[in-house]
């Protein structure tokens, strides 16, 4: 009997402690200035930490979103840059290329002058160094006048002279080919000789007696013999004398005056 009134107190009082429970509840509903957003505020504050990791999240993922389309557009900026310096660097080495042009063309200009006869200005467009043969091709040929055996120079120095010519181009044999032979002489002390190429990047000076003074260093120049090259041309100048006991003439090494490895542009001497 006893436990059942002990069980009896134990289910009374739960039953009030719910009731004042609720009723407490209600109160707080009815009395509080916030009371009508009790049941918000607890939902709220179970779902704000959800919702403070929902927002970061979107932002951080907004932030990467802007960063990729700054990268994007800093790179596409970046491109548009290298395209335009390229087309500077473009721009400014075909003004350099053309000031140089220019310097060469002049040099030629001021050196026709001297010469009463018709001249050509030519540009070289091929060559042809091999063991046995030392040409080159020039851009111009019979249309503008050009002729075989017409000499070709520089401001520096003789070439060659014109081997072949054709419609819009011309064969230019030079003066290093073995096969060339230029009637010279020294500048200073006038003794002449003929200057052969050797096949190589230099020529020979043949026939000069065994008597004559030269020294290394002596200009040759064109002796106007042969009826090729005007007379008074630089051909070259002595870079090797040797004397034999026994023979007539000198062993004489000439390097050419023009240079002929980078050549780029010529002058055709026309003739009257």
């Amino acid at each position: 009997m006893y436990k059942r009134l002990a069980k009896g107190k134990k289910n009374i009082v739960i039953l009030s402690s719910i009731f004042l429970l609720s009723l407490v509840l209600m109160t707080i509903n009815i009395k509080s200035p916030r009371g009508a957003f009790f049941l918000e505020s607890v939902i709220a504050w179970t779902v704000s930490p959800i919702q403070k990791l929902f927002t970061r999240t979107v932002d951080a993922v907004s932030d990467i979103f802007s960063h990729y389309v700054f990268l994007v557009n800093v790179t596409k900026e970046n491109d548009a840059l290298h395209r335009e310096i390229d087309g500077l660097r473009a721009k400014n080495n075909e003004l350099i290329e053309r000031m140089y042009w220019q310097g060469r063309v002049g040099d030629l200009l001021n050196y026709r002058e001297k010469y009463p006869e018709k001249t050509l200005i030519a540009s070289i467009i091929g060559r042809d160094a091999t063991q046995w043969s030392k040409m080159v091709f020039i851009d111009k040929g019979t249309q503008q006048g050009v002729r075989e055996i017409q000499a070709v120079v520089t401001d520096a120095g003789v070439v060659g002279h014109v081997m072949q010519a054709m419609g819009n181009s011309a064969k230019v044999l030079l003066i290093i080919d073995s096969r060339s032979a230029v009637d010279a002489l020294f500048q200073e002390s006038r003794v002449s000789g003929v200057v052969a190429g050797t096949g190589q990047n230099a020529c020979d000076m043949k026939y000069v007696p065994y008597s004559a003074k030269v020294e290394v260093g002596d200009v040759v120049l064109s002796s106007g013999l042969g009826g090729v090259f005007p007379k008074g041309l630089v051909v070259g100048r002595v870079t090797h004398v040797k004397k034999k006991k026994q023979g007539l003439f000198q062993e004489i090494a000439v390097a050419p005056g023009a240079d002929l490895a980078r050549l780029e542009e010529v002058l055709v001497l026309l003739g009257d």
